[in-house]
């Protein structure tokens, strides 16, 4: 019989809350006890969820011991601050479905929350975390802490009760910290941005391992402090891929398919003005496309859509659960991965990038050529890469992408993806809490 270590994750999403921030440590713990670790989940109960998907529950095994309490955010009093209606939504990154009429108010809040609610909104979370874990601690004993964010809050739960308690300390940075790509829309000022660093280095030189999604992230933590970092990505899991709900390809539409939040940030308008030129110029192409967002939308890009006379190919579908996104991938004819046109775009690697080269559907990638997901896109042979700017390539492979989908061609030649498989992913967290749990 093999013998159990335990990990305690702390973690601020968690199902039913839904989105990409749950899946990488959903996955994580799904398969952890194939690896002889025991995972206990700690997460809030009444967390404020950008989306809900309930499907997500059925993922999480039944022998997996979750712990919640209570966390208090100050969102209610943004929204009415802000002149929110309090059913809204608060999404990540800015992203804002339809323009504000409070734009002094909304600037007004952002500055609040980048001053005072440090290192985020929910660091009143801390506190009473710490207190009642240390209490679970002392009649539980576990052999690992893992700690996830943003929000990086739960860093500081992890290294207060590693300080207190002497437990090894894994801290997992699915994005940056200060140089996440909206932190400086948050406008700290010069106190608050030396209480960032200070905290963001604290953590850095405290916990006993730190992961990271891309290697550009562990070269910007590298410059902050010289230590041991592991770089595990996101990735996609194999038994996703053989639900009963996987779709084959639309063969009624040329469909360029982006999934998840479109973001200001990602609105590519060489993109746009390429697909504007095309439908002017082929009538047969003007028939068949069709621009499917899968996922929140902001309002700035709907705009940019109907001043290039595109917003009647937009389909728009709001957040479904993750395995219908998977069928909604396999739908379509050309996947499109829109990096963040922000200063930090070289290491931005999203979770969806992973699943895209698991639907076997060519991407067309939009960002830094020179960027980590620009290095996957190529190294697997899963699509082409195109800057910010480029037009006359990104014309012309969207060309060969269409006279592909007319002769029924839409797979691609993928190769080696299978090391970015979620249990393969595990076995090399598993290996990192064996190392400091020795």
């Amino acid at each position: 019989m093999p013998i159990f270590k335990k990990a305690l994750i702390i973690t601020y999403y968690w199902p039913p809350s839904g989105g990409g921030g749950v899946q990488r440590w959903l996955k994580f713990v799904k398969y952890l006890h194939l690896f002889n670790w025991e995972p206990i989940v700690f997460a809030p109960s009444n967390p404020e969820m950008p989306s809900v998907d309930l499907s997500l529950l059925e993922e999480v095994p039944s022998d997996v011991r979750v712990l919640r309490n209570k966390i208090w955010e100050p969102y209610a009093f943004y929204k009415r601050f802000t002149g929110r209606d309090q059913e809204d939504k608060i999404q990540t990154a800015f992203l804002s479905e339809k323009k504000s009429k409070f734009h002094l108010l909304e600037d007004l809040a952002v500055w609040i929350r980048g001053n005072f609610f440090i290192p985020d909104a929910r660091r009143f979370w801390i506190k009473p975390s710490v207190r009642q874990l240390s209490q679970f601690l002392a009649q539980y004993s576990v052999d690992a802490l893992v700690t996830t964010g943003p929000p990086h809050s739960t860093h500081l739960i992890g290294m207060r009760l590693s300080k207190k308690l002497g437990i090894p300390w894994l801290a997992d940075f699915r994005d940056p910290w200060t140089n996440i790509d909206f932190y400086h829309d948050l406008k700290p000022g010069k106190r608050a941005d030396r209480l960032h660093h200070l905290l963001e280095r604290q953590v850095l030189e405290t916990a006993h391992a730190v992961t990271v999604v891309s290697p550009g992230m562990k070269k910007e933590f590298l410059s902050i402090v010289n230590r041991t970092y592991e770089v595990i990505p996101n990735g996609f899991d194999e038994e996703d891929l053989r639900l009963e709900s996987i779709s084959e390809p639309d063969t009624s539409h040329f469909t360029l398919a982006h999934i998840g939040s479109l973001t200001k940030t990602r609105n590519a308008e060489n993109l746009w003005k390429v697909l504007k030129e095309l439908t002017e110029s082929y009538s047969d192409f003007a028939r068949k496309l069709e621009l499917r967002n899968v996922g929140k939308i902001d309002v700035h890009v709907v705009e940019s859509l109907q001043k290039f006379g595109l917003e009647k190919y937009l389909d728009r579908i709001d957040y479904i659960p993750h395995k219908e996104v998977i069928a909604e991938q396999r739908k379509a004819s050309v996947l499109l991965l829109l990096v963040n046109d922000t200063p930090n775009a070289k290491l931005i690697l999203t979770g969806k990038l992973f699943e895209y080269l698991a639907s076997g559907r060519p991407i067309i990638c939009i960002g830094p050529p020179d960027g980590d997901a620009a290095e996957i896109v190529r190294e697997t042979r899963c699509g082409t890469v195109f800057d910010f700017k480029e037009t006359e390539g990104l014309k012309k492979q969207i060309l060969s992408l269409f006279q592909n989908f007319v002769e029924g061609k839409v797979n691609t030649g993928c190769k080696g993806v299978e090391q970015f498989e979620r249990k393969n992913l595990t076995a090399r967290m598993a290996d990192i809490l064996d190392e400091i749990s020795r």
